[in-house]
Protein backbone atom coordinates (compact mmCIF):
# COMPACT_ATOMS: atom_id res chain seq x y z
CA UNK A 1 0.00 0.00 0.00
CA UNK A 2 1.56 3.24 -1.54
CA UNK A 3 -0.74 5.76 0.35
CA UNK A 4 -0.56 7.64 3.26
CA UNK A 5 -1.87 5.63 6.51
CA UNK A 6 -3.23 9.19 7.89
CA UNK A 7 -4.36 9.93 4.90
CA UNK A 8 -6.43 6.99 4.50
CA UNK A 9 -7.86 7.64 7.82
CA UNK A 10 -8.66 11.30 7.19
CA UNK A 11 -6.70 12.68 10.49
CA UNK A 12 -3.68 14.78 11.06
CA UNK A 13 0.01 13.23 11.76
CA UNK A 14 -0.26 14.19 15.81
CA UNK A 15 -4.06 13.11 15.91
CA UNK A 16 -4.28 11.07 19.28
CA UNK A 17 -5.51 7.55 20.19
CA UNK A 18 -8.96 8.31 20.19
CA UNK A 19 -8.87 10.29 16.83
CA UNK A 20 -7.67 7.26 15.43
CA UNK A 21 -9.95 5.04 16.88
CA UNK A 22 -13.01 7.27 16.05
CA UNK A 23 -11.71 7.97 12.43
CA UNK A 24 -11.13 4.14 11.78
CA UNK A 25 -15.03 3.18 13.11
CA UNK A 26 -16.44 5.59 10.61
CA UNK A 27 -14.20 4.79 7.70
CA UNK A 28 -14.92 1.16 8.09
CA UNK A 29 -18.74 1.54 8.42
CA UNK A 30 -18.38 3.13 5.17
CA UNK A 31 -16.28 1.12 3.55
CA UNK A 32 -17.63 -2.26 5.22
CA UNK A 33 -18.15 -5.27 2.16
CA UNK A 34 -22.01 -5.94 3.95
CA UNK A 35 -22.64 -2.51 3.10
CA UNK A 36 -21.42 -2.15 -0.20
CA UNK A 37 -21.88 -5.25 -1.20
CA UNK A 38 -20.38 -6.18 -4.83
CA UNK A 39 -18.11 -2.95 -4.76
CA UNK A 40 -14.60 -3.95 -5.20
CA UNK A 41 -13.61 -0.12 -4.88
CA UNK A 42 -15.24 -0.26 -1.21
CA UNK A 43 -13.63 -3.38 -0.85
CA UNK A 44 -10.12 -2.15 -1.45
CA UNK A 45 -10.83 1.05 0.37
CA UNK A 46 -11.89 -1.25 3.40
CA UNK A 47 -8.25 -3.07 3.38
CA UNK A 48 -6.80 0.12 3.18
CA UNK A 49 -8.42 1.10 6.10
CA UNK A 50 -8.00 -2.13 7.89
CA UNK A 51 -4.15 -1.75 7.30
CA UNK A 52 -3.67 1.91 8.20
CA UNK A 53 -5.21 1.30 11.76
CA UNK A 54 -3.74 -1.44 12.41
CA UNK A 55 -0.25 0.49 12.23
CA UNK A 56 -1.58 3.55 13.48
CA UNK A 57 -3.21 2.23 16.39
CA UNK A 58 -0.01 0.45 17.97
CA UNK A 59 2.44 2.69 19.43
CA UNK A 60 5.96 1.35 18.23
CA UNK A 61 4.22 0.53 14.60
CA UNK A 62 3.25 4.26 14.56
CA UNK A 63 6.51 5.34 15.89
CA UNK A 64 8.44 2.99 13.33
CA UNK A 65 6.05 4.44 10.46
CA UNK A 66 6.39 8.10 11.71
CA UNK A 67 10.56 7.83 10.99
CA UNK A 68 10.53 5.45 8.16
CA UNK A 69 7.27 6.22 6.38
CA UNK A 70 6.20 2.55 4.16
CA UNK A 71 9.11 0.71 4.82
CA UNK A 72 8.64 0.69 8.41
CA UNK A 73 8.38 -3.30 8.64
CA UNK A 74 11.69 -3.53 7.08
CA UNK A 75 13.90 -1.63 9.92
CA UNK A 76 11.32 -3.04 12.32
CA UNK A 77 10.99 -6.40 11.66
CA UNK A 78 7.05 -6.30 11.87
CA UNK A 79 4.58 -8.45 9.79
CA UNK A 80 0.92 -7.53 10.83
CA UNK A 81 -1.93 -8.69 9.76
CA UNK A 82 -4.34 -6.18 10.42
CA UNK A 83 -7.11 -5.95 13.03
CA UNK A 84 -8.06 -9.73 12.16
CA UNK A 85 -4.87 -11.25 12.60
CA UNK A 86 -4.99 -14.47 14.52
CA UNK A 87 -3.62 -12.76 18.32
CA UNK A 88 -4.43 -9.41 17.37
CA UNK A 89 -7.37 -9.45 20.24
CA UNK A 90 -7.46 -5.56 21.17
CA UNK A 91 -8.09 -4.46 18.02
CA UNK A 92 -10.50 -7.48 16.83
CA UNK A 93 -12.86 -6.31 19.52
CA UNK A 94 -12.87 -2.65 18.20
CA UNK A 95 -14.23 -4.15 14.89
CA UNK A 96 -16.80 -6.47 17.17
CA UNK A 97 -17.58 -2.98 18.35
CA UNK A 98 -18.65 -1.98 14.45
CA UNK A 99 -20.42 -5.24 13.92
CA UNK A 100 -22.81 -4.98 16.96
CA UNK A 101 -23.40 -1.20 16.31
CA UNK A 102 -23.74 -0.80 12.70
CA UNK A 103 -24.41 -4.89 11.35
CA UNK A 104 -26.35 -6.21 14.23
CA UNK A 105 -24.05 -8.30 15.81
CA UNK A 106 -22.16 -9.47 13.23
CA UNK A 107 -21.72 -10.09 9.49
CA UNK A 108 -24.05 -11.39 6.61
CA UNK A 109 -21.04 -12.65 4.93
CA UNK A 110 -20.57 -15.22 8.00
CA UNK A 111 -19.34 -13.29 10.79
CA UNK A 112 -15.11 -12.57 11.60
CA UNK A 113 -13.43 -14.56 14.11
CA UNK A 114 -10.43 -13.37 14.08
CA UNK A 115 -9.18 -14.98 11.34
CA UNK A 116 -6.98 -12.75 8.17
CA UNK A 117 -9.02 -15.05 5.97
CA UNK A 118 -12.53 -13.11 6.42
CA UNK A 119 -15.47 -14.47 4.05
CA UNK A 120 -15.93 -13.21 0.95
CA UNK A 121 -18.90 -12.66 -1.75
CA UNK A 122 -18.62 -15.01 -4.53
CA UNK A 123 -17.72 -13.63 -8.05
CA UNK A 124 -20.95 -12.87 -10.08
CA UNK A 125 -21.53 -14.14 -13.78
CA UNK A 126 -22.61 -12.84 -16.93
CA UNK A 127 -24.59 -14.63 -19.71
CA UNK A 128 -26.01 -13.34 -22.84
CA UNK A 129 -29.57 -14.04 -23.42
CA UNK A 130 -30.63 -12.68 -27.12
CA UNK A 131 -34.41 -12.06 -27.42
CA UNK A 132 -36.05 -10.70 -30.60
CA UNK A 133 -37.80 -7.15 -30.28
CA UNK A 134 -41.31 -8.43 -30.43
CA UNK A 135 -40.73 -10.18 -27.27
CA UNK A 136 -39.03 -7.22 -25.32
CA UNK A 137 -42.02 -5.58 -25.90
CA UNK A 138 -44.43 -7.98 -24.76
CA UNK A 139 -41.91 -9.40 -22.49
CA UNK A 140 -41.01 -12.59 -22.29
CA UNK A 141 -39.20 -16.15 -20.35
CA UNK A 142 -36.43 -18.06 -20.76
CA UNK A 143 -35.18 -21.03 -18.90
CA UNK A 144 -31.64 -21.03 -18.17
CA UNK A 145 -30.48 -24.58 -16.42
CA UNK A 146 -27.87 -24.29 -13.37
CA UNK A 147 -25.85 -26.75 -11.56
CA UNK A 148 -28.61 -29.00 -12.62
CA UNK A 149 -31.64 -27.02 -12.12
CA UNK A 150 -33.85 -25.17 -14.66
CA UNK A 151 -34.84 -21.62 -13.30
CA UNK A 152 -37.54 -19.71 -15.26
CA UNK A 153 -36.21 -16.05 -15.77
CA UNK A 154 -38.95 -13.36 -17.04
CA UNK A 155 -37.32 -11.13 -19.15
CA UNK A 156 -39.05 -7.63 -18.54
CA UNK A 157 -41.05 -5.69 -20.78
CA UNK A 158 -38.97 -2.78 -22.59
CA UNK A 159 -35.88 -4.46 -22.22
CA UNK A 160 -33.05 -2.77 -24.48
CA UNK A 161 -29.57 -4.44 -25.50
CA UNK A 162 -27.67 -4.02 -22.43
CA UNK A 163 -30.12 -4.50 -19.94
CA UNK A 164 -29.47 -6.99 -16.81
CA UNK A 165 -31.69 -9.45 -15.31
CA UNK A 166 -30.08 -10.35 -12.06
CA UNK A 167 -30.51 -14.09 -10.84
CA UNK A 168 -29.67 -13.53 -7.04
CA UNK A 169 -27.07 -15.88 -5.04
CA UNK A 170 -26.70 -18.00 -8.88
CA UNK A 171 -23.25 -16.54 -9.65
CA UNK A 172 -19.98 -18.51 -8.51
CA UNK A 173 -19.65 -19.53 -4.75
CA UNK A 174 -18.48 -17.27 -1.40
CA UNK A 175 -15.16 -18.15 -0.35
CA UNK A 176 -14.89 -18.91 3.64
CA UNK A 177 -18.36 -19.05 4.05
CA UNK A 178 -19.60 -15.60 2.27
CA UNK A 179 -22.43 -15.65 0.08
CA UNK A 180 -22.57 -16.72 -3.71
CA UNK A 181 -22.12 -14.28 -6.20
CA UNK A 182 -25.33 -13.35 -8.61
CA UNK A 183 -25.71 -14.22 -12.02
CA UNK A 184 -26.75 -11.64 -14.52
CA UNK A 185 -28.37 -12.43 -17.50
CA UNK A 186 -27.51 -9.96 -20.39
CA UNK A 187 -30.35 -9.05 -23.01
CA UNK A 188 -29.49 -8.58 -26.52
CA UNK A 189 -32.33 -7.38 -28.50
CA UNK A 190 -31.71 -8.89 -31.95
CA UNK A 191 -32.90 -5.95 -35.25
CA UNK A 192 -36.46 -6.23 -36.38
CA UNK A 193 -36.68 -6.40 -40.21
CA UNK A 194 -39.60 -4.38 -39.93
CA UNK A 195 -39.20 -1.91 -37.07
CA UNK A 196 -36.77 -0.13 -35.80
CA UNK A 197 -35.88 1.02 -32.17
CA UNK A 198 -34.36 4.17 -30.85
CA UNK A 199 -34.52 4.23 -27.09
CA UNK A 200 -37.89 3.52 -25.83
CA UNK A 201 -38.96 5.32 -29.67
CA UNK A 202 -39.90 2.72 -33.15
CA UNK A 203 -39.49 4.07 -36.48
CA UNK A 204 -41.28 2.55 -39.05
CA UNK A 205 -42.07 2.82 -42.90
CA UNK A 206 -45.29 3.92 -43.97
CA UNK A 207 -45.61 3.66 -47.95
CA UNK A 208 -48.77 6.42 -48.78
CA UNK A 209 -49.59 6.84 -52.41
CA UNK A 210 -48.84 10.42 -54.04
CA UNK A 211 -52.53 11.39 -54.29
CA UNK A 212 -53.52 10.35 -50.44
CA UNK A 213 -50.31 12.62 -49.97
CA UNK A 214 -51.60 15.87 -52.10
CA UNK A 215 -55.12 15.90 -51.22
CA UNK A 216 -55.43 13.68 -47.19
CA UNK A 217 -56.69 10.90 -46.54
CA UNK A 218 -55.82 8.11 -44.36
CA UNK A 219 -53.45 4.88 -44.39
CA UNK A 220 -52.90 2.52 -41.86
CA UNK A 221 -49.84 1.68 -40.31
CA UNK A 222 -48.67 -1.39 -38.31
CA UNK A 223 -47.04 -1.33 -34.83
CA UNK A 224 -45.62 -4.10 -32.26
CA UNK A 225 -49.67 -4.43 -31.49
CA UNK A 226 -51.96 -3.85 -33.74
CA UNK A 227 -52.56 -1.62 -36.97
CA UNK A 228 -53.72 1.33 -36.58
CA UNK A 229 -55.45 4.14 -39.15
CA UNK A 230 -53.83 7.37 -39.24
CA UNK A 231 -54.89 10.80 -40.42
CA UNK A 232 -52.58 11.92 -43.82
CA UNK A 233 -53.18 15.97 -44.12
CA UNK A 234 -52.78 17.11 -47.00
CA UNK A 235 -49.43 18.02 -48.55
CA UNK A 236 -47.16 15.31 -46.65
CA UNK A 237 -44.21 15.33 -47.73
CA UNK A 238 -41.90 12.29 -48.78
CA UNK A 239 -39.41 11.66 -45.25
CA UNK A 240 -42.09 13.00 -42.72
CA UNK A 241 -42.57 11.56 -39.53
CA UNK A 242 -45.74 11.11 -38.02
CA UNK A 243 -46.41 10.00 -34.27
CA UNK A 244 -48.41 8.07 -32.51
CA UNK A 245 -48.23 9.03 -29.23
CA UNK A 246 -47.61 5.88 -26.40
CA UNK A 247 -47.02 3.48 -29.20
CA UNK A 248 -43.74 2.85 -29.34
CA UNK A 249 -41.86 0.19 -26.49
CA UNK A 250 -42.79 -0.02 -23.33
CA UNK A 251 -40.26 1.88 -20.79
CA UNK A 252 -38.36 -0.52 -18.93
CA UNK A 253 -40.09 -0.88 -14.93
CA UNK A 254 -42.16 2.37 -15.56
CA UNK A 255 -46.01 1.03 -15.55
CA UNK A 256 -47.64 1.62 -18.65
CA UNK A 257 -45.56 4.91 -19.96
CA UNK A 258 -44.36 4.07 -23.47
CA UNK A 259 -42.52 5.58 -26.33
CA UNK A 260 -44.00 6.82 -29.64
CA UNK A 261 -44.13 5.25 -32.66
CA UNK A 262 -43.19 7.23 -35.92
CA UNK A 263 -44.14 6.49 -39.56
CA UNK A 264 -41.69 7.88 -41.77
CA UNK A 265 -43.76 8.87 -44.96
CA UNK A 266 -42.45 6.91 -48.14
CA UNK A 267 -44.66 8.67 -50.88
CA UNK A 268 -45.39 5.84 -54.07
CA UNK A 269 -46.46 6.41 -57.36
CA UNK A 270 -48.16 4.33 -60.11
CA UNK A 271 -45.37 2.44 -62.18
CA UNK A 272 -48.05 2.13 -65.42
CA UNK A 273 -50.47 4.73 -66.47
CA UNK A 274 -52.76 4.02 -69.07
CA UNK A 275 -53.55 6.54 -72.09
CA UNK A 276 -56.33 8.62 -70.10
CA UNK A 277 -54.76 8.38 -66.57
CA UNK A 278 -51.71 9.50 -68.43
CA UNK A 279 -53.40 12.83 -70.04
CA UNK A 280 -54.95 13.49 -66.66
CA UNK A 281 -51.92 13.59 -64.90
CA UNK A 282 -49.74 15.57 -67.70
CA UNK A 283 -52.46 18.39 -67.00
CA UNK A 284 -52.15 18.14 -63.11
CA UNK A 285 -48.75 18.74 -63.67
CA UNK A 286 -49.08 21.73 -66.52
CA UNK A 287 -51.87 23.22 -64.00
CA UNK A 288 -49.19 23.06 -60.99
CA UNK A 289 -46.33 25.09 -63.25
Amino acid sequence: MNRDYYDVLGVSRNASDDEIKKAFRQKAKQYHPDANPDNPVAEARFKEVNEAYEVLSDADKRSAYNRFGENWQQYQGFNGQGPFANGGDATFTDVSDIFETFFGGGSRRGGFHGNADFPRVGQDIEQEIRISLREAYEGAQRIVSKAGRDITVQIPKGAATGTKVRLAGEGNPGINGGRPGHLYLVVNVSEDPQFERQGDDLFVDVKVDAFTAMLGGEVQVPTLNRPLRLKIRPGTQSGQKLRLSGKGMPKLREGDAAGDLFARVIITVPKTLDGEQRELAQKLRDSMR
